[in-house]
């Protein structure tokens, strides 16, 4: 039996996780606080960025995953990278493949075109400063031979369970209460929008298939639509009449005067000003995986909010 350490039991390391479990794997779940049941497995609480800690409960992994994310957005750029660090300092000690989720932060604004794994590294604030970075120190370490890397780059969540993100609880919730829908920039570009579902499934392929490691791939992802069209198709499964608040620029920076969190927002801003499709063709091509098509994904997240109540988070 195989031996994999999940780090974050989130929004997606909760998922990544059960599938593992699902296919018969000795699964260990990672998370500061210890708490946060994931069936077949025992949750263990730890520092990410202590690396005596990573080592201990590394030992023996044939694979580990990284899908932690910082408690705080706006000390995000000083806590992620040691994290990432420590995790490293694990897998490298037990000689296992390292899996580590990323997101398009380090391209930067893209003019609209397409997002292609070959697009360099164009970050524009310190986030995606901090992004591009750590990327570039895990594949450095993977052509070092200290540990194989594989990273998966996914766009904004969505789906059961997923309630922080930019398609959760602010439209899901939202529709099923009938309430006003709150989304960034503009609703009328289309956007790639990532099935939670999808993006744990197609980690584990990370972690499971030969020919994964030493780059970035695009995860799996349904069709480009537009966010206004997205809010509307979840609104009319919510059996509610759509209506959507775009915040700007000035909107952030107004909320921010309250919620400091918020001005954080302002750093990607251009992904919900601009199109923002992303291309899974590689991803597609070497694993044969497809994405959920996407009316299916929008109508099971849309019942899992009813039958939840936009339930409270998931422990990160």
């Amino acid at each position: 039996m195989s031996r994999h350490v999940v780090f974050g039991t989130g929004q997606i390391g909760r998922l990544v996780a059960s599938r593992l479990v699902s296919l018969g794997a000795d699964v260990t779940p990672v998370n500061r606080s210890g708490r946060g049941a994931v069936d077949g497995t025992c949750v263990v609480a730890g520092d990410a960025a202590d690396p005596m800690f990573t080592t201990r409960v590394c030992a023996g992994a044939d694979v580990v995953y990284f899908c932690v994310n910082p408690p705080r957005y706006d000390t995000w750029a000083q806590e992620f990278p040691p994290m990432q660090r420590g995790v490293l300092a694990g897998a490298e000690a037990a000689g296992a493949r390292l899996v580590v989720l990323d997101n398009l932060y380090a391209y930067g604004p893209a003019g609209g075109r397409d997002l292609v794994e070959s697009l360099p590294a164009n970050p524009t604030s310190a986030k995606a400063a901090t992004r591009a970075a750590m990327t570039a120190d895990l594949l450095s370490a993977h052509r070092a031979g200290r540990v194989e890397v594989a990273i998966g780059r996914a766009s904004d969540f969505f789906g059961p369970g997923v309630t922080r993100s930019a398609l959760g609880g602010t439209v899901f919730g939202t529709a099923v209460n009938g309430r006003i829908a709150q989304v960034m920039g503009n609703p009328d570009l289309e956007h790639s929008y990532s099935y939670a579902p999808d993006v744990a499934a197609a980690l584990v392929t990370l972690g499971t298939q030969a020919g994964a490691t030493g780059r970035v791939w695009h995860l799996p992802v349904a069709e480009a639509r537009t966010t206004r069209g997205i809010v509307g198709q979840v609104y009319a499964l919510a059996g509610r009449r759509p209506r959507v608040l775009a915040a700007g620029r000035t909107t952030l920076r107004l909320l921010g005067v309250v919620s400091p969190a918020m001005r954080e927002y302002l750093h990607t801003l251009y992904q919900f000003s601009e199109r923002w499709v992303v291309d899974d063709s590689e991803f597609r091509t070497a694993f044969g995986i497809l994405a959920t098509p996407l009316d299916d994904a929008l109508a099971t997240t849309t019942t899992w909010y009813r039958d939840a109540g936009a339930a409270t988070p998931p422990t990160a």
